[in-house]
């Protein structure tokens, strides 16, 4: 099966860290790339809604292991699992925008939970809601505004030649 990206989802995903993965290979792996946002973003609504610093807190090693390396470890899940039930290749390696994404997700996880610790509810709804909606929306549109950030700090990647 022959799949484009377009050039909106091609611009996001260059966004994100991959601009060097090939056209034809992104292309046919693009939607398993938000796979690991939206496992993120499942695990941080959970926590935000039962109020949870314990479920919070669990999810911070998987964001900073993502933080780290170039393959987010829900990645693995994919990579080593559900891609030979597909008959995909491999997910490329992220790029240090989706690793500094990972990085402030974090963080943020780190200070939702101890804000719903302390017992300030309102605060740790609002910030774990956030978090939530960010991961909902990188992984349901492409759209990552932590790499955004990365890239009007560092650069925007320059637009390639027609392929």
């Amino acid at each position: 099966m022959s799949r484009v990206l377009t050039d909106t989802t091609r611009r996001r995903l260059d966004i994100q860290g991959f601009e060097r993965a090939d056209e034809r290979a992104l292309a046919r792996v693009a939607p398993w790339l938000r796979l690991a946002f939206g496992l993120c973003a499942a695990m941080a609504g959970v926590g935000t809604a039962m109020a949870s610093p314990t479920i919070l807190l669990l999810l911070v090693p998987v964001a900073s292991l993502a933080a780290l390396f170039p393959v987010h470890p829900f990645d693995l899940i994919y990579n080593h699992g559900i891609r030979f039930m597909t008959g995909t290749s491999p997910l490329p390696r992220r790029g240090a925008p989706s690793r500094f994404a990972c990085g402030l997700g974090a963080v943020w996880l780190v200070a939702t939970a101890w804000i719903f610790h302390t017992g300030h509810p309102v605060a740790g709804y609002v910030l774990g809601g956030l978090l939530t909606g960010v991961a909902v929306l990188v992984s349901t549109t492409d759209i990552c505004i932590p790499s955004l950030v990365y890239r009007s700090i560092f650069g925007f990647p320059r637009r390639r030649a027609t392929d």
